[in-house]
């Protein structure tokens, strides 16, 4: 029991680190173009990420995310000492890309870990004719990781382009004084989307750990509290910021007026909530890193500073094997002491 408490406040660590480690990027359009002030835009992001707990997890999904995250691994090989070692690994590379400013994927991270803890477990990809991770999950989200970012990308490249055509008679002053309002309906949407699709990774972990225990069959009837929890825990990390990422996403990727910001939030959060609808856990981190991108190019392609882009792409592909063998060796070094 006392192992099992002990990862569930690992998982909720994880979910406040993720909060903070992701805010900058959920908030750094609405910051850059000084529509509002880092504090007010933290506590803007903190509220919607709590409010997506009574709007996407409960009514749209019933939490399809967190059980594909759930059932990454085939239930047999799924034991407290892998997911515990899973989550010391993620947190590890989640603190580790903080500190120096790096928008890796909390996402990828959690996944990564998880996978190749339970890898370690097992001793292999399939073990007595059973496949430890279950592919009809792995798959879909592995193909996100180029998809989501991909159809961000097109996305904000087709929101800026339809935006510029309609408003381009209008008056700019009046223009920018109507973008940086619906940048606060965009940013919202955004940080709705991020709230839903990161809180249930981490609600998955720990339904997962109650599985594994013995006390849940199916994560549909998971209680109450976990998702609570998990929501509360990503909003107040949310409000705790992360403004080492904020710096590297909002001046170093390209600048964004209160047009491109509006554009580029809501490609993120469409995005999202069609990930949110097919119930595959995807990067928010990829997603608004694409968005931005995608508004900047349509400018022309030097206002992306595709230096800082690329070693961007590099942290993201790195961080599932980095993260999975560093969950492998904690499993093998400490799994016992779980």
């Amino acid at each position: 029991m006392i192992l099992l408490f002990t990862i569930i406040a690992l998982a909720l660590i994880f979910d406040y680190i993720n909060g903070f480690h992701d805010a900058a990027l959920t908030i750094t359009t609405i910051v850059s173009t000084k529509v509002l002030t880092p504090f007010q835009a933290v506590l803007w992001a903190a509220i919607f990420n709590f409010a997506a707990f009574f709007i996407f997890s409960q009514y749209i999904g019933h939490y399809r995310i967190g059980s594909t995250v759930a059932h990454l691994v085939n239930r047999e090989f799924i034991t407290l000492p892998v997911i515990g070692s899973g989550l010391v690994a993620a947190l590890a590379w989640n603190l580790f890309t903080w500190w120096f400013g790096i928008p890796s994927s909390s996402s990828h991270t959690l996944l990564g870990g998880f996978v190749g803890a339970a890898l370690a477990h097992a001793g292999g990809w399939v073990v007595h004719g059973r496949a430890v991770i279950e592919y009809s999950n792995v798959i879909p989200a592995f193909l996100f990781i180029a998809l989501a970012p991909l159809i961000a990308l097109i996305a904000a490249l087709v929101i800026t382009v339809l935006v510029i055509n309609l408003f381009q008679r209008s008056n700019p002053y009046k223009a920018e004084g109507w973008f940086r309002r619906l940048q606060l309906v965009s940013s919202a949407l955004l940080s709705l989307g991020h709230g839903s699709n990161d809180a249930q990774k981490v609600l998955g972990i720990v339904a997962a750990a109650l599985m594994a225990h013995g006390d849940l069959d199916d994560i549909n009837h998971v209680p109450h509290w976990v998702p609570l929890a998990c929501f509360s825990a990503i909003a107040l990390g949310t409000v705790s910021g992360g403004w080492r990422i904020a710096k590297t996403m909002g001046k170093r990727v390209t600048k964004v007026s209160p047009m491109e910001g509006f554009c580029a939030e809501m490609a993120g959060a469409l995005t999202l909530f069609l990930t949110q609808w097919l119930g595959i856990p995807v990067s928010t981190t990829h997603i608004i890193t694409s968005s931005i991108i995608g508004v900047g190019s349509t400018k022309r392609m030097s206002a992306v500073r595709w230096g800082v882009t690329i070693n961007l792409l590099w942290a993201w592909i790195l961080t599932i094997p980095l993260s999975g063998g560093l969950a492998a060796l904690i499993y093998w070094a400490a799994g016992p002491l779980f």
